[in-house]
């Protein structure tokens, strides 16, 4: 009796903790849905092709975001091509080479740190080391170097645990057919791992993409006649444009339908990033059978 008075009660209190869940999980949907319901009912009578490809006039009361659309997209690409290639180098020197010394357990302790460093202190990091130190200025170079440093700790952290996932037979067969270590890493365990580093790296893209407080203060314009010609130039980006739309413009009421659309183009933009990284990872995956 006092056994099934025991497996009655595991049993409610499982399905109670699968209730919770549940509702936990419904409400943060029920909330995202809410947020883009009132998003797309503000926003979406000022999506038209004049809004995506025009330039802001009037004080940005009319007119469109293209050079906000494409600053986001430079800069977010060249600090992607900056981090992704740093990232998994030391991903593949922490998990392949390094072993269990000292200096790894630093490096990580280090690496796992620096990702919960706010965002601020980046921007404040390359404002003294790229815009003044190296005298780049107010570009986007410097705001992608900011962007590749804030964006690098999370592609190390995703990159070693896709190598970590791959079979220790894998290296194991290879090494035995005489393959060097760096043949090895280069020719089995990189492939092998391609689809987990590609997740971390659209992760990275992003973050990146989203930003605000890096840019701001490393080379982001409030506005500018014409596109950026060279990585040194200003640029305007999508978040702070809404930020600007949002908190600082004269006229809130005017242009807050703007600022809806802006959102809405950004996270059609970071959506859009998403599903072809993804689609490219679900394609290489497929091909080699991982």
């Amino acid at each position: 009796m006092e056994k099934a008075r025991t497996m009655i009660g595991r049993t409610l209190w499982m399905w109670l903790g699968i209730a919770s869940l549940i509702a936990c999980a419904l409400a943060v949907v029920a909330f995202i849905v809410l947020l883009l319901f009132d998003m797309a009912e503000e926003g979406v009578s000022v999506l038209s092709w004049e809004f995506i490809a025009g330039f802001p006039r009037q004080g940005m009361t009319q007119g469109g975001i293209w050079p906000a659309i494409f600053g986001t997209t430079v800069v977010t690409l060249l600090a992607t091509l900056l981090a992704a290639p740093l990232g998994v180098a030391c991903a593949v020197w922490l998990e392949e080479y390094a072993g269990e010394g000292l200096l790894t357990q630093l490096t990580r302790a280090a690496v796992r740190n620096l990702a919960g460093v706010p965002s601020i202190v980046y921007g404040l990091f390359g404002l003294a080391i790229f815009v003044e130190g190296m005298r780049m200025g107010a570009s986007i170079l410097a705001s992608a170097c900011t962007l590749a440093l804030l964006t690098l700790p999370s592609v190390i952290a995703t990159a070693e645990e896709a190598l970590r996932q791959v079979p220790r037979a894998m290296r194991e067969g290879a090494l035995a057919l005489g393959a060097t270590r760096w043949e090895t890493t280069y020719s089995v365990v990189l492939p092998a791992a391609l689809p987990g580093i590609l997740t971390g790296v659209v992760l990275a893209l992003s973050r990146a993409a989203g930003e605000t407080a890096p840019i701001l203060l490393t080379g982001v314009a409030f506005y500018t006649r014409y596109l950026p010609a060279s990585p040194f130039d200003e640029f305007m980006a999508l978040p702070y444009h809404l930020y600007i739309l949002s908190t600082q413009h004269h006229a809130p009421d005017l242009v807050r339908p703007l600022a809806y659309g802006t959102a809405i183009v950004l996270l059609l933009l970071v959506f859009l990033l998403n599903v072809i990284a993804f689609t490219l990872r679900a394609r290489y995956r497929q091909k080699k059978h991982y």
